[in-house]
């Protein structure tokens, strides 16, 4: 490759690199408008004025339309709140909106790696934190919403939260401390106590709201489910921003609604490590879901950190009930278990089969490469508990997987080689029967037979390890083992190993995936070129991996840390599968002029021969 090629490519892969830095620079993400009646309730009117009326929603069902109003409006009085605790949570009843403020769970910090260097001790991971309502509010009709505040009451491990609306309507809840860890009962009642019918209007009852595991969290694997006994579904950002092709800009969404008369055995709102799923003792019939601004940090916060996330954003998600009419004396009552904590598979999956509902699929590991991503992680930890830490764990997993397909990437690199050397044989065949296409392809299969080669093992090794590698990614993604894990200079195996931000450009500089694109040219210039393929073909081909260092640049330090180690591997037995074959052709050479010299052609191993007696 000339001088010019070099500097175009070099000059492009940096644009790769900085092309999204660019971009949000010069064009910064506009945040979408809060629509009518969904403001938080740090968003009250101000004393004396009048709150605007809410824009009327239009329905996406008869019986069960989305709230437009999907937050509390003001709530006067000062706030209350009383906990509940465990061995490994604390749960925070609000008297605004009578429900869970937030749920910190004790035994995970909220900071880790290296940001945990200016972290309070007393500051835990958090469930719910600044969500615009509390889990288990009431939301939906003006009739079923007031400015006053719940009364809490407390009595040994449970809290009770009451308060009667201006029409009658007597709403209690109560939340109870479960005997299995992260386990909540919640109770919601809606009371007649009067002589008269009250119409109940369609209603939401809050799930919880998806937020950021922190000020750097982009939100990418936050998002909500469910789970109707058949299949879960899943929906992010994707479906709110409403993007073509994941980038052709579109009219944002604010809202989902799931398929209404369905019943739906569990709900949750998630994110990368946490996740809060309720699971109503009788089915619900329609799962609904607001995109909801969070509040931003201060200006002087993101003047000190850049890599602060300037309008954070979170996903609030309530089952929704019909209207349905309240005779006199009679009552409606939801009853909840809920799961608060973090998406550790084996305990999700003990629930799981415990309550017969399948809460462990929240963790994704459905589908064809799910079970790469479970037994990858089930050989994780069991690797890290005879004592190796998560990062020697990955490269004990990735040296595992090289063994095994040690024998078939041997016998493959081979059988390319002698694909290489048949080449002319097979350009003169080609040659000869170029006007019979149909006999000039029997002919190069039946010589391919003959000298036991097939074009196919070149990509049989790549083939059967795309499992294994999407195993990876899909498990990496949620491990929360990793979280805080540390290897070498990565102070986070779950993020991204970034050691400097670029000033100005605000762009990290990952020598992870730096140190993957240097070991994938080394493979890429060891590996024989395709038989027949054109030197130009060659060229691209030999710098395409600098196409995959781009796109996993960002990607978490256990993943590149399983690819590069994975390249090493591979460059180690090019490099000793070309000395063997050295030995192999020495030895035969050998034999050629030694007549008592013999040598094994499929191990290479050369055998003195007895010499005859005259």
């Amino acid at each position: 490759m000339d001088r010019k090629s070099v500097v175009i490519l070099i000059v492009s892969f940096v644009l790769l690199l900085l092309w999204f830095p660019l971009v949000n620079r010069l064009y910064p993400p506009v945040p979408q408008p809060q629509r009518a009646g969904t403001n938080a309730v740090s968003n009250a009117a101000a004393p004396g004025t009048t709150p605007a009326a809410p824009a009327p929603a239009t329905p996406s069902h008869p019986e069960l339309p989305p709230m437009a109003s999907a937050i509390l409006p003001a709530v006067s009085g000062p706030e209350t709140t009383l906990t509940l605790e465990s061995k490994v949570a604390r749960f925070v009843v609000t008297s605004h909106g009578g429900g869970l403020k937030r749920v910190e769970l004790t035994g995970f910090p909220e900071a880790v790696g290296c940001s945990k260097k200016n972290q309070n001790a007393t500051n835990f991971a958090a469930l719910n934190g600044d969500a615009p309502a509390p889990a288990f509010a009431l939301l939906g009709a003006p009739a079923l919403q007031d400015a006053a505040p719940f009364k809490l009451t407390k009595t040994g491990d449970t809290i009770r939260a009451e308060k009667q609306l201006t029409n009658g309507l007597v709403l209690v809840k109560e939340f109870q401390l479960n005997a299995t860890n992260y386990l909540l009962n919640a109770t919601v009642r809606l009371e007649n106590r009067g002589r008269t019918p009250l119409g109940l209007p369609a209603h939401e009852l809050v799930i919880g709201t998806a937020t950021p595991i922190g000020p750097y969290d982009d939100a990418t694997k936050m998002g909500l489910m469910w789970f109707n006994g058949a299949k879960a579904e899943a929906t992010r950002e994707t479906h709110f921003a409403n993007q073509t092709l994941g980038c052709i800009p579109g009219t944002p969404r604010r809202e989902y609604s799931s398929p209404a008369g369905t019943n739906y055995l569990w709900a949750a709102v998630f994110n990368q490590f946490y996740t809060i799923i309720a699971m109503p003792k009788v089915p619900a019939s329609q799962v609904i879901a607001h995109r909801v601004d969070l509040p931003a940090p201060s200006r002087e916060t993101l003047a000190q950190d850049a890599k602060t996330v300037a309008h954070p954003f979170g996903y609030l998600t309530a089952f929704a009930y019909a209207a349905s009419v309240l005779a006199p004396g009679a009552q409606i009552e939801h009853q909840f278990t809920v799961f608060t904590g973090p998406k550790e598979y084996h305990n999700l999956a003990r629930l799981g089969s415990d309550f017969a509902n399948g809460i462990d699929l929240v963790m994704e590991f459905d589908g064809f490469f799910g079970f790469f991503a479970k037994a990858l992680l089930l050989c994780m930890n069991a690797l890290h508990t005879f004592g190796l830490s998560y990062g020697l764990a990955i490269i004990a997993i990735t040296v595992i997987i090289k063994l095994t397909f040690w024998p078939l990437t041997n016998h493959s690199t081979r059988s390319m080689k002698r694909m290489s050397a048949l080449q002319p044989q097979m350009k003169a065949l080609q040659e000869k029967y170029k006007d019979d296409p149909k006999k000039m392809n029997l002919k190069l299969m039946e010589f391919m037979k003959e000298n036991k080669v097939s074009p196919m093992s070149g990509c049989l090794p790549m083939v059967l390890q795309i499992p294994v590698f999407f195993g990876f990614y899909t498990m990496l993604q949620s491990a929360i083992e990793l979280r805080g894990a540390s290897f070498l200079w990565a102070c986070d195996l779950s993020q991204s190993d970034t050691v400097w931000m670029i000033p100005g450009l605000n762009f990290p500089v990952n020598p992870m995936p730096l140190l993957m694109g240097v070991t994938m040219l080394i493979q890429a210039g060891l590996t024989p070129p395709a038989p027949g393929m054109d030197p130009t073909q060659q060229k691209i081909m030999k710098y395409m991996p600098l196409m995959f260092m781009v796109f996993l640049y960002n990607f978490s330090a256990g993943l590149t840390l399983y690819w590069t180690v994975q390249n090493l591997l591979t460059i180690l037995q090019m490099k000793v599968t070309k000395a063997n074959d050295g030995k192999t052709a020495a030895a035969a050479a050998g034999a050629a002029v030694n007549p008592n010299v013999s040598t094994d052609p499929k191990s290479g191993k050369v055998t003195l021969l007895k010499k005859k007696k005259d």
